[in-house]
């Protein structure tokens, strides 16, 4: 008996590894399906203060939001998306919505990614992706490596590169983000503090 196959685009791929994989996160990052497992309790806890310190920064009165787990589509090849962790869009980000869950990349300020077990890509394509978008201000708490990574004001696709910020430290966020904030370390990488 024959069996047909039938070939997929990246896209459905996606589709069926995000329905096949409950509480997994499925992008497409340069063209390359990638997946990360479901986050741990530090993880989720950094967010939470992080959601936090925007809160008490005055993020809704500057007309900014947050959110966690938003779409975003990325101009780097006709299918690639991601899913940042947590990214500062503006209030009416809704408006600019491109297909599927992703938003246009030009209403995002912030977007913030805290490494998991798949910690290359966000040290590596999405560090190239984000750029590529035009993402003004791109954090990263590299808990691989124990340090936060502040990428800001793409230039021709690229970031300059980072400045970079040990434990006990803080990281002060840049004013194209809408408020003025500065950010734990600590807290960013364990949730603690």
């Amino acid at each position: 008996m024959a069996v047909l196959q039938q070939e997929l685009t990246l896209g459905e791929a996606a589709d069926q590894l995000a329905r096949g994989l409950p509480g997994h996160r499925v992008e497409i990052l340069q063209g390359r399906l990638t997946v990360t497992p479901p986050p741990d309790g530090s993880r989720q806890l950094a967010l939470t203060k992080l959601g936090r310190a925007f809160d008490r920064a005055g993020i809704v009165a500057a007309g900014q939001e947050y959110v966690q787990g938003v779409g975003l589509w990325l101009p780097t090849l006709p299918a690639d998306f991601a899913i940042p962790d947590f990214s500062v869009v503006d209030e009416d980000f809704r408006d600019a919505h491109v297909t599927k869950n992703y938003y246009a990349p030009n209403v995002f300020r912030l977007v913030v990614e805290i490494t998991s077990s798949n910690w290359s890509d966000d040290l590596g394509p999405k560090v190239e992706c984000y750029a590529q978008a035009g993402i003004p201000v791109y954090l990263i708490a590299d808990r691989k490596h124990d340090e936060v990574l502040l990428c800001t004001d793409p230039v021709d696709g690229a970031y300059p590169a980072p400045q970079r910020f040990k434990r006990g430290q803080s990281v002060p966020l840049p004013e194209s983000v809408g408020v003025s904030l500065d950010l734990s370390v600590d807290t960013l990488l364990d949730g603690e503090g």
